[in-house]
């Protein structure tokens, strides 16, 4: 007569043969491994989406427009939102002509910094009229009139912020 093993997955006193009470074991061991791992997976997926995250910009001063342009186009068609906490200067400006204003919010702290578009040479900064032209071109017209009212884009630079830069977008939340 064989020996007779009892295990918890037996019915009470249902004798189970080794091997079966091996296998079932195993079945269970790797049931838990596929579930550890599919848990492990979803939350990787969530951790990595990035589907609400919301870029923000601080302390940028600014660079070439040609940098900005693709940054701000690749950032649109994302639909992430924009917060402004900072200072975005020069061609970072060019975030609130690229992107829409209902995905832009500002904070207390934003400040934005306009002047015209330079090159440098080897004698110092050159102004750079198309490049200028094409700044005032992107911004939208609350932004335009303000700079217009601040004596325009010139070599000087001119800040936007507080409750004037409140009036044109919305604030953060």
């Amino acid at each position: 007569m064989p020996t007779v093993q009892h295990c918890r997955e037996c019915v009470s006193l249902t004798p189970c043969r080794g091997q079966e009470m091996l296998s079932r074991l195993r079945y269970r061991a790797a049931l838990t491994r596929v579930c550890a791992m599919t848990a492990a997976i979803l939350l990787a997926i969530a951790w990595l989406t990035p589907t609400s995250a919301t870029e923000r910009i601080s302390n940028d001063s600014g660079g070439r427009i040609g940098t900005y342009l693709t940054k701000f186009s690749a950032l649109r068609r994302t639909g992430q939102p924009v917060m402004i906490d900072g200072t975005c200067a020069s061609a970072c400006t060019l975030v609130v002509g690229m992107i829409p204003r209902s995905h832009i919010c500002v904070t207390p702290r934003a400040v934005l910094a306009f002047h015209a578009a330079w090159d440098p040479t080897l004698y110092g900064a050159q102004l750079n009229k198309p490049g200028t032209r094409y700044l005032w071109s992107h911004y939208p017209p609350g932004v335009r009139n303000w700079i217009a009212h601040h004596g325009g884009l010139k070599s000087k630079t001119i800040y936007l912020s507080g409750r004037e830069l409140a009036a044109l977008f919305p604030t953060c939340h």
